[in-house]
């Protein structure tokens, strides 16, 4: 079971936490001006990078607020967690946190 460091509460066991898809995808501005297809790519349409990715997460069993985290698709390991509204900080393949 892998350890998630929630900003609020501290670390915290992952089945406490919901995914909740790729972070910082802005809403369109004008929603009904998309066509079908440019609506189609904003709801199914997500990055895939083999490495770090940018993470929104739900701390649903505690304190129940979001929050973003850096997590390395390969090796599932989380790199960087911070509050929303926070900028993405910079990480190297190699951070880890540690809980």
């Amino acid at each position: 079971m892998q350890l998630i460091p929630c900003p609020w509460c501290g670390p915290r066991e992952e089945a406490e936490f919901h995914y909740g898809g790729q972070a910082h995808v802005a809403y369109p501005e004008d929603p009904r001006a998309l066509t079908d297809q440019e609506w189609a790519r904003f709801v199914f349409f997500r990055d895939n990078p083999c490495g770090p990715f940018a993470e929104r997460w739900s701390h649903s069993a505690g304190c129940r607020r979001w929050f973003n985290a850096v997590r390395d698709t390969r090796t599932y390991e989380l790199l960087s967690v911070y509050r929303v509204g926070e900028p993405m900080p910079e990480v190297s393949e190699r951070d880890e946190v540690v809980s």
